[in-house]
């Protein structure tokens, strides 16, 4: 049965409680501590070496569509009725957006340390420990807009920029891609300042916190953030229905920079070995409300 992600501003107060509780749930099974670390073992950046499936690289989004779908899964073994709602962080764009309200994921980490203190995800709750991470805090952190250095979420224009390229992707299928829908969708730039982060990139910047690291799962907001990503992937798929939906469609031949370090159209994408190929369609398992 085909269900439905909605708008994180149009949940029910009975769907938030829901959703919530099914994330607690995970967490102290310790599922939700195995996506976490799922995520950081699989973040690769470009100077490392070995495959790239999750991020700088042609398969970031079909890596977090099979990644979101996954835990989706996991929720709905808890409560078949939830699914992830979606942010979309170029109209709700300031901490005073309803998703950040007390009875869905908290507000903003205090002053001094950074720690959320409201909510169901703060740590003198009692209820959610970070026990996998890149630091050694143990309770959640944000810094919504980083007032220190004035941050503002991505415009719709900027996600235009991006989704007005009708071509998926382009060597060297990296960080420094500077044509192609996927980089400039996940965000990297050679801008500086605030320039250099774009999209989807910025908004981990904007959350800060535990966001701005591999480890940022750790925040639930990750979740609604790739949904809306994912939402974005899915209008330029209907957008652009005679581009090829993915790129490169070869790997990269021996003796390329990028050989072995990006998976092709049709290579298996750990961990799951699923291909790209496998997931450009995901109407037959979930729909979104827009």
């Amino acid at each position: 049965m085909v269900y439905i992600r909605k708008n994180q501003r149009h949940l029910t107060r009975a769907e938030k409680k829901a959703f919530v509780a099914a994330v607690l749930e995970l967490k102290r099974r310790g599922r939700y501590d195995d996506f976490v670390r799922l995520h950081i073992d699989f973040y690769v950046a470009d100077g490392d070496g070995g495959l790239r499936v999750a991020h700088m690289t042609p398969s970031f989004l079909p890596w977090h569509r099979k990644y979101l779908l996954e835990f989706e899964r996991a929720l709905q073994s808890v409560d078949p009725a939830v699914s992830i709602p979606y942010w979309d962080w170029t109209t709700d764009n300031t901490p005073a957006a309803s998703l950040w309200g007390e009875d869905f994921l908290g507000g903003n980490g205090r002053r001094t340390d950074r720690q959320v203190m409201t909510g169901p995800f703060a740590y003198a709750g009692g209820n959610w420990e970070i026990r996998a991470s890149l630091t050694e805090d143990r309770f959640l952190t944000r810094d919504l807009g980083r007032p220190a250095n004035p941050l503002e979420l991505p415009t719709k224009e900027e996600v235009a920029w991006a989704t007005d390229d009708p071509v998926y992707d382009a060597p060297p299928w990296d960080s420094t891609s500077t044509t192609g829908f996927r980089n400039k969708l996940e965000g990297w730039t050679s801008g500086s300042g605030n320039d250099k982060w774009r999209n989807h990139n910025r908004v981990h910047r904007w959350v800060g916190g535990h966001m701005l690291t591999g480890a940022s799962v750790n925040d639930p907001v990750f979740w609604l953030h790739h949904a809306f990503v994912d939402l974005i992937w899915s209008r330029w798929q209907n957008r652009y229905p005679k581009s090829e939906p993915y790129l490169p469609k070869k790997p990269p031949p021996s003796g390329d920079p990028q050989h072995g370090r990006v998976a092709a159209r049709d290579e298996p994408m750990p961990p799951w070995g699923v291909k790209p190929s496998e997931i450009f369609d995901h109407h037959g398992i979930y729909r979104y409300a827009t």
